[in-house]
């Protein structure tokens, strides 16, 4: 097997494609979708979007220093392509895809009603990388549709349809391969049964 060397380039995939929601519900707002975002922390919730300075949501983001992630699914995939490739800046994007906009819990960003997870945050910094500023954020709510809850309370995420990107394309996301930590759980099967 060969390989190649290319030149240095973001080609870490595939990554979440999410829609974030800026501005208020009294005035201005907006929809961009993002490929670059994140977990950065655990304790307190902390997460990342980077945006370039040219992008409608820019301003309005560092302005309310407030935005929402809202989780993607399959259903939602056309209306997360036009939120990408259109401006705010000539057209309302709830009004254009049909989407209903609900205030957050803890911002005054609207909610994307219609995607299965909301994550409210607040901006603690903004850090100049080049072509894009990362925007970091503190997770202060989130919101979750019942529909996807069972008996016990346990979230079904994969029940969604979640969609990721990848190169250019949007994938849905495959077969479950095992559980966090499984690899482990087998080793200590096999141990256990070879000492019977």
């Amino acid at each position: 097997m060969a390989k190649q060397n290319w030149k240095p380039g973001t080609v870490l995939y595939p990554v979440p494609v999410v829609m974030v929601s800026c501005g208020s519900m009294e005035g201005e707002k907006n929809i961009i979708t993002v490929a670059w975002t994140g977990t950065i922390n655990s304790d307190p919730p902390m997460t990342y979007i980077s945006l370039r300075h040219s992008r409608h949501s820019y301003d309005i983001i560092k302005q309310s220093k407030e935005f929402i992630i809202n989780l993607v699914t399959k259903k939602l995939a056309f209306a997360c392509d036009y939120c990408g490739v259109k401006s705010g800046k000539d057209i309302d994007k709830f009004d254009e895809m049909h989407l209903t906009a609900v205030k957050g819990q803890k911002v005054s960003a609207p909610i994307l009603y219609e995607s299965p997870v909301n994550i409210e945050c607040r901006v603690k910094n903004i850090i100049p990388l080049g072509t894009h500023d990362m925007f970091l954020a503190e997770v202060v709510n989130v919101s979750v549709s019942d529909e996807y809850l069972d008996a016990s309370g346990k979230f079904h995420f994969n029940k969604t349809n979640p969609i990721c990107y990848s190169h250019g394309c949007y994938y849905t996301l495959g077969e479950k391969l095992g559980n966090f930590g499984y690899s482990v759980k087998k080793k200590k099967f096999k141990k256990e049964n070879n000492k019977k």
